[in-house]
């Protein structure tokens, strides 16, 4: 397990805002899965349906999804083809980490946040909602999720290059297990 007490104050911050606000995503789920239960029983029951019910799952779906990337980054969580990397010693896997997250998770998240906020921005220009009579009038809330996103994921991303330099320069140890950046909170 890595010591995120002897990383910089400001990343071990950030990294315990992050699973914070991972395990708070969680609850959306729940969330979400009662109002679909919702959903389902009015229309079947009592043949009510509910634009802006459906929309709301769909929202914190997106929610979820998109906000909730970070924190499965920080567990090592996204899918990984590891013939080679899980044989590599921790430090290799350190410096491997390190390389792929400047050269390939950084450009390709600078390049989703500069090419949407056109779409963003105007998005909240004109203010846009729901095609649909019902729905939730916030449809460039839901449009920013997407520079959000990136913006997440690049903050961990800083965070991860930190912590494996750390594991570089033997500074902390390298994590054990496959949870590896899990704390007692």
């Amino acid at each position: 397990m890595s010591d995120t007490t002897k990383l910089p104050a400001l990343i071990g911050a950030l990294d315990r805002a992050s699973e914070w606000f991972g395990r708070s995503l969680a609850w959306l789920i729940i969330i979400m899965m009662l109002i679909q239960f919702a959903i389902v029983l009015l229309r079947y029951a009592f043949s009510v349906n509910s634009i802006f019910m459906q929309e709301l799952v769909m929202y914190m779906h997106a929610s979820v999804f998109m906000l909730a990337a970070a924190y499965t980054f920080r567990h090592d969580g996204h899918v990984r083809v590891d013939i080679f990397y899980r044989g590599m010693s921790p430090r290799r896997q350190a410096l491997i980490n390190v390389v792929g997250i400047v050269t390939l998770l950084m450009p390709v998240m600078v390049f989703i946040i500069a090419s949407s906020m056109g779409y963003v921005a105007n998005s909240w220009r004109i203010l846009e909602s729901s095609p649909d009579h019902g729905g939730i009038p916030a449809v460039f809330a839901l449009k920013t999720l997407i520079p959000l996103f990136a913006l997440l994921m690049i903050v961990q991303g800083v965070i991860e290059v930190v912590r494996n330099g750390y594991v570089l320069a033997g500074r902390i140890a390298p994590a054990e297990d496959d949870d590896h950046h899990e704390e007692r909170l």
